[in-house]
């Protein structure tokens, strides 16, 4: 429990006293006694400096207060103008100055659960909300801070503080306690401080009651996986229904006041700047240049496209008009440096458009209204309208030359005051557009005022509620989540929006009657997307992808796999031991152009309050096509429910999708396996951070599985258990059978039975293993009649058959040849065995008319056919012709 002591009037004299001057100690009052009474005491700024301290006396009435613009001079208790350069509320106080914590403000810290031997009270000391010059910013750590202020009110009174919440990873509340730590009644509105988005104030009022008000601040961050969170800024603190102020506070740099007692100050003018405390503002020097309220001068930059923009001149007195450029006001940058662009030129004159219906063209080529009783289309002269007739009264625009002087155009953005300046719809002759703006998520304004409505004669007597009709023809194109809203204001009240288109729409045609004679203003603004980039397209997925792969056509549908998928990694540890688990919820598609994941976060609602009916206002989301959000169960640090928190944006963009290793610098993790794995990967994020300065970027590699279901499984890598190892980029492995590239011809073959009497059937089976799916399917079974003894079966008998028979010929013929040589054989064995008896010479001649029975060839040495013959002859008689016989060792005969 915190505690305040104040001493009043307590001066205690010990050793030794010095000698106090006016410097050395300032006045203050006591508290005030039952009779509204009060005591002007001083008090020394050093301790143990007590003497010629000057007599307490008696002070103003209690109720008493300064106006604006003066403050309650202590020493002579009279109410004195604010010198110049400063301020006064009166009877508030406010801290808009942060070079150092103001006196009165205590900032305490302490951890959420406190370990065993208070080991976290000592490593929360550190801990601080820290000054920033023109804030004050909170800690980034798990501990909790708290910045207390405490404030005695004479009367009811407020306080109200600007402040820029944008990372709910911190829970950020503001309470009230009284003077005996009780805490107020508060609303959860009032205690638990509202998002905001990124580069955004905003303001809190919470109202005081009268007595001791002790007011805090306090920040608990939720730190897991090392990240670091966006800190809370807080700046001017108003407090109102103090009594009195003692002193004046100095204007903040880049605001003065000018004259004494001065109640507030004033924004230094464009292209000047002052200091703290300023009474004037100073002109920035030469190629410098300052916004309302700077408290500095930058240089000015080159000018470039953005700094100017196109108008169409009004038809002159020939019925012409020119395309005219004008720099965008104020102009800040210079056109004469090296890379500047310069004002294009005047374009070439033109036609005018014709006139408006129920305009005609004057003789200045100027648009005039039609006298009333006549009519127009605006092609011609007004002329009278026919006897029992009347006009027509409204507003119908053909043309747009110019804005019409009923109309008006402006930007508007929450957060970009850039915006204010630009012209936020341009005339183009036969329509008119929306204009660049100064970024995607700028409201681009145009707006109808019709003063009344008047219904015609011949239809005032007729039932009927209608009293006008607004109609319009409209085109939308857009490459993301844009939006056209339709809006009505009836008599300056409030604007509400009638209807609203989101993304692309083709041409047509919108009416909407008014059912009230009241004067009403017809708005349209349009916004190219509600998320700031710096592009003006977004490009998305349809879940449709082809590839060539060896001159074939791969074509994937992950249609099956566009619904939002979530994966739970986890859990891990904190330092000191808080228990979490990471959660990815993934967009693959892109869904028209929006990003469907959606990241909540509920730190916000982790009040002690038991009605969680209003639970749902204080859960925000981040909705991308990839996003994180860190859960924190509801046993991770004592928490009465779970908590889901640092939800962050993974994937604002898709970059496309490829089978290659890398896209746009980003390389794939996972490795590509038989069918190639689809990248749909590189998702890009803008949000910067310390260690990522080009943003996150994530990867999916879409792989097929067949023995996975449609829906398949995800998963990060093994060494990566978070999703990342750096940081930056993320990695996700999809494995499905949605994943599988669409069926075609070349995924099946041909099967042909055998021929069972006279049919054959045929059948097609898919390729082994089968890594496709959808796309064609499996021809059906079918039957063809077949032959009995196929052709081939014929020619292949036929053929057999004489080769069969050559083979038989060619045997007996040898068969024959070979007895003959064998009778002769015999027949030379019988006369070799005859002893005594040589051999007749043989002959080597013919007689006449004696045909020889074989061929003999004699070579140098007889073959073993010639000596048969020989002997076959000797035998006979015939021999002419004889030979010497070698000696008996030559009997042997070697077959040669």
């Amino acid at each position: 429990m915190d505690t305040l002591l104040i001493f009043l009037s307590a001066c205690l004299c010990v050793f030794v006293c010095v000698i106090i001057v006016q410097s050395e100690y300032y006045y203050q009052y006591t508290e005030c006694d039952s009779t509204g009474a009060r005591w002007r005491v001083a008090i020394p700024r050093s301790p143990g400096s007590c003497s010629d301290l000057p007599p307490p006396t008696r002070g103003t009435d209690c109720s008493f207060s300064c106006p604006a613009g003066k403050f309650l001079e202590m020493s002579t208790q009279q109410c004195t103008p604010c010198a110049a350069g400063s301020y006064s509320l009166g009877s508030g106080l406010r801290f808009d100055q942060w070079d150092a914590i103001p006196a009165g403000f205590t900032s305490l810290a302490s951890f959420l659960d406190t370990g065993p031997n208070g080991e976290d009270i000592q490593a929360c000391k550190s801990s601080s909300w820290t000054p920033q010059g023109v804030y004050l910013e909170s800690n980034r750590d798990e501990c909790t801070v708290s910045l207390v202020y405490a404030v005695h009110l004479e009367k009811q009174g407020s306080v109200s503080f600007t402040y820029q919440y944008p990372d709910n990873n911190i829970f950020f509340e503001f309470y009230v306690q009284n003077e005996q730590c009780q805490e107020m009644a508060q609303t959860d509105d009032q205690k638990w401080i509202k998002v905001t988005n990124n580069g955004e104030w905003d303001t809190h009022t919470v109202s005081l009651k009268s007595g001791t008000n002790i007011l805090y601040w306090r920040t608990t961050g939720i730190l897991v996986g090392g990240k670091m969170v966006k800190p809370v800024l807080l700046k001017n603190i108003q407090i109102e229904g103090v009594a009195y102020t003692s002193e004046c506070f100095p204007c903040r740099p880049g605001w003065f006041s000018p004259t004494p007692g001065s109640s507030s100050c004033q924004p230094c003018p464009s292209n000047t700047y002052s200091v703290k405390g300023a009474s004037s503002c100073t002109p920035c020097p030469e190629h410098h240049y300052s916004h309302e309220g700077w408290p500095e001068c930058k240089e000015r930059p080159p000018c470039s496209e953005k700094d100017y923009f196109q108008i169409h001149t009004a038809c002159d007195s020939e019925g012409k008009t020119q395309v005219l450029y004008r720099w965008v006001e104020p102009k800040i940058c210079v056109e004469n440096i090296t890379g500047a662009v310069e004002l294009p030129a005047t374009g070439q004159r033109e036609p005018c458009p014709p006139c408006n219906p129920g305009y005609y063209n004057s003789n200045d080529s100027t648009c005039l209204p039609c006298p009333p009783g006549t009519h127009s289309d605006g092609t011609y002269t007004c002329a009278q309208c026919p006897a029992g007739t009347e006009p027509v009264l409204g507003y119908e625009y053909k043309w747009w030359n110019v804005l019409p002087s009923n109309m008006k155009t402006s930007c508007f953005n929450v957060g970009n005051s850039k915006c204010d300046d630009k012209n936020g719809w341009e005339v183009a002759g036969d329509h008119i557009r929306s204009g660049a703006g100064s970024s995607d998520n700028d409201y681009l304004i145009l707006s109808l005022h019709v003063p009344g409505f008047k219904v015609p004669a011949s239809l005032s007597g007729m039932t009927g509620s209608e009293f006008g009709r607004i109609t319009f023809v409209f085109e939308t194109i857009c490459s993301a989540d844009c939006e056209l809203y339709f809006m009505m204001d009836v008599n300056r009240k409030s604007t509400t929006v009638v209807e609203s288109w989101e993304g692309s729409k083709g041409k047509q045609s919108y009416s909407h009657s008014m059912t009230r004679n009241a004067s009403v203003t017809y708005t349209w603004a349009f916004q190219r997307t509600n998320h700031a980039l710096d592009e003006h397209s977004r490009c998305y997925s349809d879940c449709s992808f082809t590839h060539t792969l060896n001159n074939r056509t791969l074509t994937f549908d992950l249609s099956a796999l566009s619904d939002v998928a979530s994966l739970t990694i986890g859990p891990s540890f904190t330092s000191k031991g808080t228990k979490y688990l990471h959660l990815f919820n993934i967009s693959l598609c892109g869904h028209g152009g929006k990003r469907a994941a959606v990241c909540t976060d509920n730190v916000t609602d982790v009040s002690n309050k038991d009605d969680q009916s209003d639970a749902a206002q204080f859960v925000n989301s981040v909705d991308s096509f990839i996003c994180q959000s860190t859960i924190i169960p509801s046993d991770g640090r004592g928490f009465r429910m779970a908590i889901s928190s640092q939800s962050i944006s993974l994937a604002d963009t898709f970059i496309g999708a490829t089978v290659d290793t890398v896209l746009n610098g980003v390389i794939k993790y996972f490795c590509c396996v038989q069918v190639p794995d689809v990248c749909l990967c590189s998702f890009s994020s803008t949000q910067v951070t310390a260690s990522c300065d080009l943003g996150r970027s994530s990867v999916i590699t879409v792989r097929c599985n067949p023995e996975k279901s449609e829906r398949g499984e995800l998963s990060v890598p093994s060494s990566c258990p978070a999703g990342t190892c750096d940081g930056c980029t993320f990695h996700f492995l999809w494995e499905s059978a949605s994943a599988c590239p669409r069926c075609t011809e070349d995924d099946y073959h041909r099967i042909e039975g055998a021929c069972k009497g006279g049919v054959q059937e045929t059948l097609y089976v898919w390729n082994e293993p089968k890594l496709c799916t959808k796309g064609v399917s499996l021809p059906p079974r079918s039957s063809s009649p077949c032959e009995a003894i196929a052709l081939w079966l014929k020619v292949g008998v036929g053929g057999g058959a004489f080769v069969a028979v050559l083979l038989i010929s060619l045997t007996c013929y040898f068969w024959k040849k070979n007895k003959r040589l064998e009778y002769k054989y015999s027949r030379l064995v019988m006369s070799a065995n005859k002893e005594c008896e040589l051999p007749a010479a043989d002959s080597c001649g013919l007689a006449e008319g004696e045909e020889p029975d074989d061929d003999v060839v004699y070579a140098q040495k007889p073959s073993l056919l010639g000596k048969l013959r020989a002997i076959a002859n000797k035998e006979d008689g015939e021999s002419s012709e004889s030979v010497q016989l070698k000696s008996s060792q030559s009997d042997r005969w070697v077959l040669g």
